[in-house]
């Protein structure tokens, strides 16, 4: 069965409120920066909901003897957000997942992907944050390389402010097995990359500086 590339905008009201805080050309960047945590720590929420690896265990109560859910901690979470401008997402996102094994994955001007690590466990899922999709090439360049390391498929998922619909056509042409978690898909991207209408300049909003993905286009 040929597989698609599926991404999921959870429709739920403080996602969109926390988007159009970002959406905002007037929003002062430290509220840009709680929107941007607001946004990891919901839409990370929601890609864990039919994904977390959980058991079963036996637990006492005041009154009787019952069954509950934990999550379960035998098997290894790896959290890779993007520096620099990943780090906002993730910023909301560790407070679900305190316990994540975490690297930061950086793009050269070449194009090369350094600070993964040298092994990635096969039991481990992994969550790659970065702060939108425009056309694409970061992050596709970004899951070739963990491809190299053997994470693909169903072990893997991408958490997103933002993604633009030519981006997410070149992951569906590359990348069907992908699963991909965002706030909104913006139809367009203007001659210079930038997400139409997008959530503005990242790196510039978030930190008050340029990114540390030097000679790196924003997409």
């Amino acid at each position: 069965m040929a597989m698609s590339l599926r991404v999921v905008v959870p429709p739920h009201p403080l996602i969109g409120h926390w988007l159009t805080v970002l959406r905002d050309r007037h929003t002062p960047q430290p509220l840009y920066a709680t929107a941007t945590a607001e946004l990891g720590r919901w839409l990370t929420y929601e890609a864990l909901r039919d994904w977390l690896p959980h058991r079963t265990i036996a637990v006492e109560t005041d009154l009787a003897a019952t069954e509950g859910q934990v999550v379960d901690t035998g098997i290894p979470l790896l959290a890779l957000p993007l520096l620099n401008t990943g780090l906002g997402l993730w910023a909301g996102a560790q407070s679900v997942l305190p316990a994540a094994q975490v690297a930061h994955p950086m793009l050269a001007a070449s194009g090369r992907v350094h600070g993964l690590p040298a092994a990635i466990s096969e039991r481990a899922g992994v969550l790659l944050f970065i702060d939108q999709i425009a056309s694409g090439q970061r992050l596709l360049s970004l899951l070739t390389a963990l491809r190299d390391l053997g994470v693909e498929g169903r072990r893997l998922r991408v958490v997103t402010a933002l993604s633009a619909a030519p981006g997410l056509k070149l992951l569906g042409e590359q990348c069907p097995e992908l699963t991909l978690y965002t706030a909104c898909i913006d139809a367009e991207v203007d001659a210079a990359g930038r997400v139409v209408p997008g959530i503005g300049p990242v790196a510039e909003r978030l930190f008050g500086g340029p990114t540390l993905e030097a000679g790196v286009p924003t997409a």
